[in-house]
């Protein structure tokens, strides 16, 4: 058990450092404070995590875990942060980025304590709410930002970002199952393959989509870049439950669907309504599949137990409570930090210097006389 947890922590690093360092590196001109802030808000975040880990642990009479399976645990929580941090990507300074790392890893571990104390949700299941988590604090933060020109150059990318950005991809995709198999007792091999197929199916669903949503019948790199990540996001909750791979590929296939179709409806009708700027896409890439995934478990739990009708309710009741509990404390929390990072004691940047990594970064290159 310890080694393959000391191996699977390796896999969920891998995730968090490499994968979603480069995951958010697609802006032409942003690329290192994606991959520097990102390393810099998940090595502050593991360690106020594990402390947060300690605080509870007396006044809820705890036992102590493992010191390999808490800094696990407080590195598969950091996924929240970093999701969060996508909405509003380009937009932040390093002050404000620190101060939302914080607050949400605190606002998550009161959401989960909630879930797994009063509701009675296994702690692997409520960990996996931290794709829901991260994307409506997120989306919750993001408002209070001014929306930035549409016209605007550097909010794009180049082959060379797009690239880099995918090689990020690929790094999450290759590691999701160990992530969604990491923290369970038993049933790990079970996770493990049926969060391949789910990933398998995912990407071939995103590629035929885009195939057939082009106009010039050509792949597009941003479908594939936010919808091939989909099945292992939206099968997180019931992989060590799903008895058959089908039942895996149909929700690869629902989840890449609702990514791309999703990302379509999204950016042109209800972010512009509600002033939500999200630079990253993280609404239809974790959101849209983690409500999914949500509604997907409740589902198979009752088709699992359906003749067991006493606990009917409970099975139908216990994982809505949890999701809707996930999801309200993520966009209130969400919105009370965009209010105080927004304040002028942490020097908003304007919006001419959004996207821009020579607001932060020395650049000799361009100095003069170089």
């Amino acid at each position: 058990m310890g080694k393959f947890l000391a191996f699977a922590f390796q896999d969920v690093n891998h995730m968090v450092i490499f994968g979603f360092g480069f995951f958010l590196t697609f802006l032409k001109r942003y690329g290192f404070s994606s991959t520097g802030f990102n390393l810099l808000i998940i090595v502050l975040g593991v360690q106020c995590s594990v402390l947060i880990e300690d605080l509870l642990v007396l006044p809820l009479q705890r036992e102590y875990e493992d010191g390999l399976k808490r800094i696990t645990k407080a590195a598969v929580s950091m996924t929240a942060v970093v999701i969060s941090t996508g909405a509003v990507l380009g937009k932040t300074n390093p002050v404000q980025l620190i101060l939302m790392a914080v607050v949400e890893i605190i606002a998550f571990h009161i959401s989960r304590l909630i879930n797994t104390k009063f509701l009675q949700v296994p702690d692997s299941i409520s960990m996996m709410h931290v794709h829901l988590f991260g994307a409506y604090f997120g989306l919750s933060v993001s408002p209070h930002f001014s929306e930035p020109s549409p016209r605007t150059e550097k909010n794009a990318s180049t082959p060379k970002s797009d690239l880099l950005s995918m090689l990020g991809t690929l790094f999450l995709w290759v590691f999701w199952p160990s992530f969604n198999s990491v923290l369970l007792v038993k049933d790990k091999t079970k996770a493990i393959y049926n969060t391949y197929f789910a990933l398998a199916v995912s990407a071939v669903t995103a590629f035929v989509l885009s195939l057939l949503t082009t106009k010039d019948g050509k792949f597009r790199m941003t479908d594939i870049h936010s919808a091939i990540l989909a099945g292992g996001v939206t099968v997180g909750y019931a992989a060590h439950i799903i008895e058959y791979p089908w039942i895996a590929m149909i929700l690869g296939l629902l989840a890449s669907g609702i990514a791309i179709l999703g990302s379509y409806c999204l950016q042109r009708c209800l972010h512009p309504a509600l002033k939500i700027h999200d630079t990253s896409g993280i609404h239809f890439t974790f959101g849209l599949p983690g409500v999914l995934g949500a509604l997907a478990q409740v589902v198979l739990l009752v088709l699992k137990d359906w003749t067991n009708s006493p606990r009917l309710d409970y099975l139908v009741m216990i994982p809505i409570g949890a999701f809707c509990l996930t999801i309200s404390v993520a966009l209130i929390t969400g919105f009370i930090t965009g209010l105080i990072v927004n304040l002028k004691l942490f020097k908003t940047i304007p919006v001419s210097k959004y996207f821009e990594d020579q607001f932060y970064w020395e650049f000799p290159h361009l100095a003069v006389g170089f």
